[in-house]
């Protein structure tokens, strides 16, 4: 539940290192903030990028700049300088430098918990995994035009993004028009997936949700697991605004009030055996 506290970023214990930066880690109960201190000469490239293994930053990155100038460039080519006083966004996939003989240091959120954790590179942990996909976008874009769809689904983003971090959940990755997103807790994510179905109520835009729990892997920002293939195939049998999750996760709900309705055993494409999936009955998750 959230509760009146405060801690300080002076008295931290998680406080990481790279080349010329230092990222120090506050944790809120579920809620993680970090604050950026580059040096001048810092780049992503050069000073995180071989500790993650990745040609670029494959986190999403938003928070407020403090202080100094930060020279983002992203993969399709787009770029721009974050200075002291702005609020800002960095989607997945860009290197980033200081510009200038002044330190930037920025106050972050989104990726608090695993900007340069390496110590979780390789790990495998038990995790539910929830996949969100709108129904039937292709039609949906061509029924909107592209300017109605493109500002849709900036709304589709902003909403989902609000329930993620309500749930506590971490976004994994964006797959286009749906979002992969991992939770520690079975109930949180179905209720999370519930919320954002509710969430889209007034837009033109509908989503299928599907979970699946079980051991996951982090490495360099990305999930690798037959628990995440699991967790897509269950999605993609889920229908018009509804929340499906595998048998496993099921059975992980007992005792949280949630209800459920078994919708059939199915094959699923690339997994062993017959597996049921169960609806949640919308009614018990409000």
């Amino acid at each position: 539940m959230p509760r009146l506290q405060r801690k300080a970023f002076l008295s931290s214990d998680d406080v990481r290192l790279f080349g010329r930066g230092r990222f120090v880690v506050v944790n809120l109960d579920e809620t993680a903030v970090g604050r950026f201190t580059f040096q001048p000469g810092w780049r992503w490239s050069v000073d995180v990028g071989p500790k993650m293994g990745t040609p670029s930053c494959q986190l999403r990155h938003v928070g407020a700049a403090v202080t100094g100038v930060l020279h983002v460039v992203t993969e399709d080519g787009s770029e721009t300088d974050i200075s002291g006083g702005d609020a800002y966004e960095i989607p997945p996939g860009h290197d980033a430098w200081v510009v200038g003989d002044a330190p930037w240091e920025a106050v972050e959120f989104a990726s608090a918990r695993t900007f340069g954790a390496t110590e979780e590179s390789g790990v495998r942990a038990l995790g539910t995994i929830l996949m969100t996909d709108i129904v039937d976008s292709t039609a949906t874009l061509e029924r909107l035009g592209d300017a109605k769809w493109h500002a849709a689904l900036l709304e589709h983003n902003e909403r989902l993004r609000a329930q993620i971090d309500r749930f506590g959940g971490r976004e994994v990755r964006t797959t286009g028009d749906g979002f992969q997103v991992l939770f520690t807790g079975a109930a949180r994510g179905v209720r999370c997936a519930a919320a954002m179905i509710d969430a889209l109520a007034d837009l033109e835009i509908r989503i299928r949700t599907g979970l699946h729990t079980g051991e996951v892997e982090l490495t360099a920002g990305n999930l690798y697991g037959i628990a995440v293939h699991a967790a897509a195939r269950v999605s993609a049998l889920a229908g018009l605004s509804e929340v499906l999750v595998s048998a496993v996760t099921r059975d992980l709900l007992d005792g949280s009030g949630l209800a459920f309705e078994e919708r059939g055993v199915y094959e699923l494409k690339g997994l062993s055996g017959p597996r049921s999936v169960f609806a949640l009955i919308r009614e018990s998750a409000r």
